[in-house]
C-alpha cells in the first residue's frame, strides 16, 4: 500500500462532504427561504428532489468508472458540482429566475450523487489493503451523510428563521432582504468551498496506485455487460439490494424534510436543525467504529445488520407514535424528539459501509462501482417516489413517518433470510496465501 492512498480518501470524502452539504441547503431553512425566495411547500420539496432525480444517468457514472477509472469519474463529478454552486449564486433580481436557477444548480449538484455515493467500494478495493477496506470505505460514503447533516448545523446558525430575527430589523422589508443576505452568504461559501476542492482534484488525484494492494485489486473483473446479467439474476443480491433500498432512500427522504415534518409538532427551526445534524453525526462515527470493528473480525457483516435494523426499527416507530400525541398519549417533547431521532439516524447511517462491504463480497467479481451503482439508484428510486407523494400530500405528515418503522421492519426480515457469502475475502486470504 501507498501512503498517498490517505490524500486521495481524503480529496474524494471531502468532495462527498461539500455534495452533501449542498443538496441538503435548502431543508434545514425552509422556513426562511420561502420569505426571502418565495418558495412554496413545493418547491421545498423539489429542491430535495432534485438529488434522486440526479441518479438518472447513474449508469453513465459506472460505465465512466469502470472503463475510465476514478480521476476522469472525479473530475467530471467536482466540475458539474462547481457549474451547480455557480448557478444558485448568480445575482439576478428577478425572483422567478433565481428561483429557476437555483432550481439548476440543484440539479447538477445531484448529478454529482452517482459517483459520491458510488464510488467508496470501488475506492477503498483499489488503494486499500483487505485489514482496512472497510474502514476507507465507511470513510468515503459516510461524510457525504456528514455534509448533509454539517446543513443542518449551518443552515440554521447562520440564517435567521422569521420569527427569530434581530429587534433592530423592525420593518418587514428590511427582515426579509437581511434574511436573502444570510442565504446568499451561505451559497457563496458553499460555492467556493467546492471550487477548491475541485481544484485540489484537478492538481492531484491518480486513478489506482502503481501496484495493486491485493488479489482482489489486481484480478480481472467482469464486464460492463456481463455484470448487469450477473446482477440481475442473483436473488440473494437483489433480496439484500432491497434491504438496503427501502429504509435507507425513505430515510433520506424523510431526513432532507426534516424540518416541514416537525414544524407542525411546534419544534423550532433551530431545533430541527440540531436533531438532524446529530442524527447523521451519530451515524457516521457509529458507522466508522462498526466498520473498523468488522476489518478485525471478519465475516460477521449480517449479524452487524441485523443488530442495526433492530434498533432502527425500534427508533422509527418510538418516532411515530410520538407523533401521534392525540392517539397514543406519549410525552411530546423535545428530549424524545431528539432521543428518537438521533438514535434512528445511527443505526440507518452506520449501516451503510457494511452494506457496501456485504453487496461487494456477494457478487464478486462483478465491479464495486456497478454493484454499489445499482443499490444506490435503487434506494434513490424509493426517495424519488416518496418525495414524489410529498410534493402533492405536504399537509399532513403521519403517513411520511409510518414509512419509517415499515421500511427498517421489511429490511429486517430481509437480512434475516439472507445467506450471506464472502468471495472477495475467500480470495484476498485463501488464495493470497
Amino acid at each position: 500500500v501507498y501512503g498517498r492512498r490517505w490524500l486521495v480518501l481524503l480529496l474524494f470524502s471531502l468532495l462527498g462532504f461539500a455534495q452533501g452539504l449542498v443538496w441538503n441547503s435548502w431543508g434545514p431553512i425552509q422556513n426562511s427561504a420561502r420569505l426571502a425566495f418565495g418558495f412554496s411547500g413545493w418547491d421545498i420539496a423539489l429542491l430535495v428532489f432534485w438529488g434522486p432525480i440526479g441518479f438518472a444517468p447513474c449508469f453513465f457514472f459506472m460505465w465512466l468508472m469502470d472503463k475510465k477509472g476514478l480521476r476522469v469519474t472525479v473530475l467530471l463529478t467536482s466540475s458539474l458540482m462547481v457549474l451547480g454552486a455557480g448557478l444558485r449564486c448568480v445575482p439576478v433580481s428577478d425572483l422567478e429566475i433565481r428561483k429557476k436557477l437555483i432550481h439548476g444548480g440543484q440539479l447538477l449538484n445531484g448529478l454529482a450523487g452517482p459517483t459520491v455515493m458510488n464510488a467508496a467500494p470501488f475506492l477503498s478495493t483499489t488503494w486499500f489493503s483487505p485489514d482496512e477496506r472497510a474502514t476507507a470505505t465507511a470513510i468515503a460514503s459516510l461524510l457525504n451523510y456528514l455534509g448533509a447533516a454539517g446543513a443542518f448545523l449551518v443552515g440554521p446558525l447562520v440564517v435567521p428563521s422569521p420569527n427569530a430575527t434581530s429587534h433592530l430589523l423592525l420593518a418587514s422589508q428590511s427582515n426579509t432582504e437581511h434574511i436573502k443576505d444570510r442565504i446568499e452568504a451561505v451559497l457563496y461559501a458553499e460555492f467556493g468551498m467546492v471550487s477548491l476542492i475541485f481544484s485540489a482534484a484537478l492538481a492531484y488525484f491518480p486513478s489506482r496506485p502503481p501496484f495493486p494492494p491485493s488479489v482482489a485489486a489486481a484480478s480481472q473483473r467482469l464486464s460492463y455487460r456481463r455484470s448487469f446479467c450477473r446482477l440481475l439474476s442473483n436473488f440473494r443480491f437483489l433480496m439484500i439490494a432491497l434491504a438496503y433500498a427501502i429504509p435507507l432512500g425513505v430515510f433520506s427522504g424523510w431526513s432532507g424534510v426534516l424540518d416541514l415534518i416537525l414544524t407542525p409538532v411546534h419544534v423550532s427551526q433551530v431545533d430541527a436543525g440540531w436533531i438532524g445534524f446529530w442524527s447523521i453525526v451519530g451515524g457516521c462515527v457509529v458507522g466508522i467504529a462498526m466498520a473498523r470493528f468488522a476489518d478485525f473480525i471478519r465475516g460477521m457483516l449480517k449479524f452487524i445488520l441485523l443488530l442495526l435494523l433492530s434498533g432502527a426499527t425500534l427508533a422509527s416507530t418510538w418516532f411515530t407514535l410520538t407523533c401521534l400525541t392525540s392517539v397514543t398519549h406519549l410525552p411530546l417533547t423535545t428530549a424524545t424528539l431528539y432521543t428518537s431521532c438521533i438514535l434512528l439516524g445511527i443505526f440507518l447511517n452506520s449501516s451503510v459501509p457494511i452494506f457496501f462491504e456485504l453487496f461487494v463480497e456477494t457478487v464478486y467479481p462483478v465491479p464495486e462501482g456497478i454493484t454499489c451503482g445499482v443499490v444506490t439508484f435503487l434506494s434513490n428510486v424509493f426517495m424519488g417516489v416518496l418525495l414524489f407523494f410529498l410534493t402533492f400530500y405536504h399537509t399532513e405528515f403521519s403517513w411520511f413517518n409510518w414509512c419509517l418503522p415499515g421500511s427498517c421492519l421489511l429490511s429486517l426480515l430481509l437480512i434475516l433470510c439472507f445467506r450471506e457469502s464472502y468471495d472477495r475475502l475467500y480470495l484476498d486470504v485463501v488464495v493470497s496465501v
